[in-house]
């Protein structure tokens, strides 16, 4: 029994549920199919489907066994792929996903200097700050930040962001500076909404989440507002360090309450684990590590 056309076509008779269609897809006889599925029961020791003369449902042990084969062929598959695009010149159409603020930023001119390099691709960017389906919406990648949920992602990591307190040094002078985060409830607040509950700042307090409730006199979905508003001497605001990035080191803001920071969020390339690594895809990320530093 060659093993990997036997878990092929297991998978192919669930995802087509029936071993007729199954075989259509994979060119082979149904009953050449049911052969397949039958030795690799026979040799795993347990039954996979169960079957009738109406129906065919997996067992618990069938749909474990399901997931694992799924990555392990989709892993062969990626590997082929990878190993084929190495004489393969990047050509078509790269479409890529990223944060407004940050796309803006960073994804923008690294897809200009793709572009130039790489003339046989036309590139398509869209900055939306919601997480998009990559595959259901057709992008062949996307840039995000923060810890994935989603594990049928793969991530390749380019850096890391914090999330920061800043202020206007006129308004500290004017003020005082807190020290603890307990002390907000003294200052002005900005509330950034982009970072999720605009009402509640996360912090770290000795290993342990601590969370503020702010009653901000501005809120606003617009790292950018924010972060001008605060500049100006309006309060302090909670943002990501990468988009406060040029305000900090043009001495425009300053940092505040660094001790209580939350550990750092990835930010990372992600793609399907089902979908080939094209060679688009991978010149792209390739580029990316070699001439970006994107820890903030």
């Amino acid at each position: 029994m060659d093993r990997f056309e036997a878990m092929s076509a297991f998978v192919a008779v669930v995802d087509h549920n029936g071993f007729a269609p199954a075989a259509r897809r994979l060119g082979l006889s149904p009953s050449g199919v049911t052969r397949l599925v039958a030795a690799l029961e026979e040799h795993l020791g347990i039954t996979l489907l169960r079957r009738t003369t109406r129906s065919m449902t997996l067992t618990d042990a069938g749909a474990r066994y399901l997931e694992r084969a799924r990555r392990i062929l989709s892993e062969v598959a990626e590997a082929e792929s990878s190993a084929q695009a190495e004489r393969l010149a990047p050509s078509g159409r790269l479409i890529v996903s990223a944060p407004v603020s940050f796309g803006r930023m960073h994804v923008a001119p690294l897809m200009a200097d793709y572009l130039k390099q790489h003339p046989d691709v036309s590139g398509e960017l869209m900055l939306s700050d919601r997480f998009v389906n990559l595959v259901e919406e057709g992008y062949d990648l996307a840039l995000r930040i923060g810890f994935l949920a989603d594990s049928s992602l793969v991530a390749r990591r380019i850096g890391a962001t914090r999330r920061i307190v800043v202020a206007a040094p006129s308004y500290l002078k004017r003020r005082g500076t807190p020290q603890t985060p307990d002390d907000l409830h003294a200052f002005d607040t900005i509330s950034f909404r982009g970072l999720g509950d605009s009402t509640g700042w996360r912090f770290a307090a000795n290993g342990i989440d601590h969370r503020v409730t702010v009653a901000s006199r501005y809120a606003t979905n617009s790292a950018d507002s924010a972060i001008r508003y605060a500049a100006d001497g309006g309060g302090l605001a909670q943002v990501l360090a990468y988009q406060a990035a040029d305000a900090i080191r043009e001495k425009r803001l300053t940092i505040v309450l660094q001790n209580y920071e939350r550990p750092a969020q990835p930010i990372q390339f992600v793609y399907p684990a089902s979908r080939l690594l094209s060679a688009k895809v991978r010149t792209f990320v390739d580029l990316a590590l070699a001439t970006r530093h994107w820890d903030f």
